[in-house]
């Protein structure tokens, strides 16, 4: 993607201060999804990184992953998986906990959502500390999925959060 692009997405993001707690700089996509020609362009930069890898599927993280997920997905002609907090899926499930600031959250995957061998990227908004992709991971190696990569909107780099998922390629369109 160029630079002129990346500097559009970039000043579109809106900086909340102290969101959703003191001391927390959240980082607001709203105003991208909500202009057609940003949104798509992030959607066609977050598909390039796969475009000739023969993709099975698009897992998209609860919530915002579904997002970009299932755009990227439909762009690409193939399905999409949703990975869900736990309760959330109307059928027979694999699920994965992870640990969290204060407590521990649980992810869900449908037990036939991925068929052994398929070939699956990774979608969520945000790369923070890891945690959750880390349990999406494990969720969709459960499945024996071939896990092509991991695609962030954007990384928090200085949280580390890559260093969770392993030796898996992490592409992230913009990266504080």
């Amino acid at each position: 993607m160029k630079n002129i692009e990346l500097n559009r997405l970039e000043k579109a993001i809106r900086d909340v201060p102290d969101f959703p707690k003191p001391g927390i700089l959240f980082k607001d996509i709203t105003p991208v999804l909500a202009n057609a020609e940003l949104f798509s362009m992030s959607i066609h930069a977050m598909a390039s990184t796969v475009k000739d890898a023969n993709i099975d599927k698009v897992v998209g993280i609860d919530a915002r992953g579904f997002i970009f997920g299932a755009a990227i997905a439909n762009l690409l002609g193939i399905g999409f998986v949703p990975v869900r907090k736990s309760g959330k899926l109307p059928w027979s499930t694999e699920s994965e906990s992870y640990s969290l600031e204060y407590g521990e959250s649980v992810v869900e995957i449908h037990k036939d959502a991925i068929s052994p061998g398929e070939k699956v990227i990774i979608v969520d908004d945000l790369l923070a500390t890891g945690g959750t992709a880390e349990a999406t991971l494990k969720l969709v190696k459960k499945l024996g999925a071939d896990i092509h990569s991991a695609c962030f909107f954007i990384e928090l780099e200085f949280l580390n959060g890559k260093e969770k998922l392993g030796e898996t390629e992490i592409n992230s369109l913009l990266v504080y």
